[in-house]
């Protein structure tokens, strides 16, 4: 008998005893109902895999987010920004960011991702340290526009990636565990500028903000050639290696033909028209881009901060400013994951969008009605309160690359439209929502940020609700084919 199929007989029994009862530990972590090889197979894709995605996405959000902190931290001063310079210079990011997704994900399908990504990380790396050159509002509007087109091939190919191995009991803590990444990243922002600012402003004749993006770069660099080591393919085009062995990689394509999650395949015209006349882009795009701008009144802590100080009078410091804000991305990244296992936990993904939704929406009624400067507490805590849902792309995600998983091209599409169209919405949203002259009180926004998240909440529900027609329907289908193949043999019998 072959490894391999000892392996898949391996697979079967331990899969016949999780479906009769499911241990504890298996809720905590679910590789722990497994049995040996495929545990030490999961145990490698993670250590491989998820380090790369979540060490990647940290860099990327470094150099994503640094912008802000620079803004308020002298760039603001040194390049002469005034009005909505600030909205402009990152809608100007967005576009690029824009642009790229779809043909990156779809490109993805037909070259190697271990390629691809980390080549596109090196090249974001060293634009974001091309950015401390920048002389002025024009200079920073380019260089951002192609850091944002470079990290474009990154969130949704990643996302596409993690679909592409993990099965639905396991995908939504490893698509959030990438997806927390958002929240840390900032973190270090604001502590890479907080030292940048003390430690090295004038050093070299170079102002703090501009040693956080040359640091944020050199800090990328390593990341992205690690990748080039690490990072996995499909399980249908990853060659065996010091990382998978031949009969891991077996494994891998089984967990996925059970999984019903399809390799790619050869594109027609059918399959590029099947993209469009299925339900999943009209619910998920729009669920998708409801969640994504439906966190607008999180922006507004640092400005509300910085409001305090007047020309004779300094209630924050630069580094205070910087830092409390971050008390937003511990309760994400908490959120997140909580968010995550219990999605695993109970097989579902829209209960915890449901609630989160709620949530955020009572949160932003709140701050519409809270004064600025009476109520300070309060008004600290909600605002701590607004990234309660920031979780929810990771699994929006999962559910995507499951809902779509019979069509591998299909399922990368989707996900990157999710993403593209989220931020087609971002690139001039916040500027008509949350306009910078009218920080930090925007009530206009935070209302309307309520009401995206009561939008959120119904498309949640209309998926689930076509996912279950969907369910039952195909559980039909095949009721009537094991109806037919029994009448069949009776008939075939009836005549012996």
């Amino acid at each position: 008998m072959s490894a391999s199929s000892t392996d898949k007989d391996q697979e079967s029994a331990y899969s016949a005893a999780v479906k009769q009862k499911r241990s504890l530990g298996s809720y905590i972590w679910d590789t722990l109902d497994k049995c040996p090889e495929e545990r030490k197979f999961l145990n490698k894709l993670d250590s491989c895999l998820l380090t790369y995605a979540f060490l990647s996405y940290l860099s990327k959000y470094l150099d994503q987010q640094n912008i802000t902190n620079a803004y308020v931290s002298g760039m603001q001063e040194d390049l002469h920004l005034v009005g909505n310079d600030l909205n402009y210079i990152i809608t100007a990011w967005t576009c690029g960011y824009v642009i790229g997704q779809i043909p990156s994900n779809l490109l993805i399908t037909r070259i190697k991702p271990s390629l691809w990504i980390p080549a596109m990380e090196v090249l974001w790396s060293v634009l974001t340290m091309l950015s401390s050159t920048s002389k002025n509002f024009t200079h920073l509007i380019v260089i951002r526009f192609f850091i944002g087109l470079a990290e474009s091939t990154f969130y949704p190919a990643m996302q596409y990636v993690i679909g592409s191995w993990y099965q639905k009991d396991e995908l939504g803590k490893r698509a959030c565990i990438f997806h927390v990444a958002s929240a840390i990243g900032p973190m270090f922002s604001g502590f890479l500028q907080t030292a940048a600012y003390d430690g090295l402003n004038g050093v070299h004749g170079l102002a703090g903000w501009k040693w956080l993006f040359i640091i944020d770069g050199i800090i990328t660099i390593p990341i992205a050639l690690l990748g080039f080591l690490m990072m996995p393919d499909l399980p249908h085009n990853t060659k065996p290696s010091r990382w998978y062995t031949e009969s891991q990689l077996e494994t891998a394509k089984r967990r996925m033909e059970k999984a019903n999650r399809k390799a790619p395949s050869k594109f027609t015209k059918a399959k590029i028209l099947g993209f469009f006349t299925t339900w999943h882009i009209y619910t998920l795009v729009p669920l998708y881009i409801l969640f994504n701008n439906g966190g607008g009144p999180a922006t507004s802590m640092i400005f509300w901060l910085k409001s305090f100080n007047t020309p004779t009078k300094t209630v924050y410091t630069v580094a205070q400013i910087n830092i409390y804000p971050l008390g937003q991305n511990v309760v994400q990244v908490i959120s997140t994951l909580t968010w995550a296992w219990w999605s695993d936990a109970i097989g579902m993904r829209w209960p915890p969008i449901i609630l989160s939704g709620t949530w955020s929406m009572i949160v932003c009624i709140l701050l519409a009605v809270t004064p600025l400067y009476t109520n300070i507490v309060r008004r600290w805590a909600l605002y701590y309160m607004t990234t309660i849902p920031g979780g929810m792309s990771g699994l929006i995600l999962a559910w995507a690359n499951e809902l779509t998983g019979e069509d591998s091209e299909k399922r990368s599409f989707v996900i990157a439209s999710c993403n593209m169209w989220a931020y087609v919405m971002q690139a001039w949203l916040p500027i008509v929502l949350f306009p910078q002259v009218e920080q930090p009180q925007v009530r206009k926004g935070t209302i309307a940020t309520a009401c995206f998240n009561l939008g959120m909440m119904f498309f949640a529900f209309l998926t689930f609700l076509l996912q279950r027609r969907d369910d039952s329907r195909r559980q039909r289908n095949l009721e009537n084919i094991a109806r037919t193949e029994a009448n069949m043999q009776v008939i075939s019998l009836s005549y012996k």
